[in-house]
């Protein structure tokens, strides 16, 4: 049988811990296996684009476990009623190639994407920032914020989106959770006086959401919406000024901010520093950037945590999905068994 977290149960996980020390939990995860990198198989997701959206499988192994993540992005879903990103993900035994545990991800890649955010923030940011600046108010902005809380002490967040009624329910949602909102009225409004500006949009289209004039000397940008060819949010002349640091350079440059930039691009791979091979912020000045778009390492450690979190617990079930005969050569033997009478 097959360990299952269900819709259900994983509201009821993070009910019971707080969002933020789930996220806390999940970074520690990462770090783990960002240190351990070079272990891991690595391929850039599969995806299927279309014009309004994508579906993609990523997957990955450490020679252990395997894992995988279903997910699709489409970000005209909520005008129809729909998720923008609905997700779930799997474990299995590298041994014998059974299914070990599977879990709805929608929750919890919003999770582990914010785990992710603060994570490269620990390393990237200037260890006095106080402020952050959010442009986007949709379905990742709570757990961003209560991610860079739980990381970096940030109490204050400046958020603007176009959506009035996106705004008022951040601030619905965080307020009473202590961190100070404040709602600005544009782009450069938010952005004044932030020491951590994230961009996290649902556009699929090569939006200038942060221009070039708007940043700053010191600052750390957390591009997070940028995350399929031709979906960007930052003006190129940004990139420019930056040290730029990527997950996995190869999808990355299918996906990312650098997706138009020349592939000799020069960015600097995020576990490298996580592992101590490479600096992160080298001065105050420095602009740094950090281009994220998800990789299936992240997932991975997520889906870890969350079996590790949860087992022995009533937050588990199981789920019948491996067909096992009696003899393992004889899977007709499956087609005429016969339910016994009640």
């Amino acid at each position: 049988m097959t360990q299952l977290v269900d819709v259900t149960n994983m509201c009821r996980w993070i009910d019971h811990h707080g969002v933020e020390k789930l996220i806390a939990g999940i970074l520690g995860y990462i770090e783990e296996d960002f240190a351990r990198w070079e272990k891991f198989d690595k391929i850039p997701r599969v995806a299927s684009h279309t014009p309004i959206g994508v579906i993609e499988l990523m997957p990955t192994s450490d020679s252990i476990e395997y894992g995988f993540k279903y997910v699709n992005g489409h970000p005209s879903n909520p005008a129809r009623g729909f998720q923008t990103v609905t997700a779930f993900g799997v474990l299995a035994d590298v041994d014998n190639g059974y299914p070990t545990f599977e879990a709805e991800m929608t929750l919890l890649t919003a999770l582990r994407t914010a785990a992710t955010s603060a994570m490269a923030a620990k390393v990237l940011a200037r260890k006095d920032a106080q402020v952050m600046a959010m442009i986007g108010a949709g379905s990742q902005s709570e757990f961003q914020a209560l991610g860079f809380r739980a990381a970096l002490g940030i109490e204050r967040v400046r958020i603007f989106d176009i959506d009035p009624n996106a705004m008022e329910k951040f601030r619905r949602n965080i307020e009473p959770l202590g961190i100070e909102v404040y709602l600005a009225d544009s782009v450069d409004d938010a952005v004044e006086g932030a020491d951590i500006i994230t961009t996290c949009t649902a556009d699929k289209a090569q939006n200038t959401i942060l221009d070039y004039s708007l940043v700053r000397p010191g600052v750390h940008i957390n591009g997070v919406g940028g995350d399929c060819p031709g979906k960007t949010e930052l003006d190129p002349r940004i990139l420019d000024d930056a040290t730029v640091f990527v997950e996995f350079p190869p999808q990355t440059r299918i996906e990312g901010e650098i997706q138009n930039k020349p592939e000799d691009f020069e960015v600097v791979e995020l576990w490298k520093v996580i592992a101590g091979q490479r600096e992160g912020r080298t001065s105050d000045e420095e602009i740094t950037l950090f281009d994220s778009v998800g990789f299936a390492i992240e997932d991975f450690s997520a889906l870890r945590y969350l079996r590790d979190s949860t087992a022995g617990t009533d937050f588990q079930t199981f789920i019948d999905l491996v067909a096992e005969p009696d003899d393992p050569k004889d899977l007709f033997s499956l087609t005429s068994r016969v339910l016994s009478p009640l």
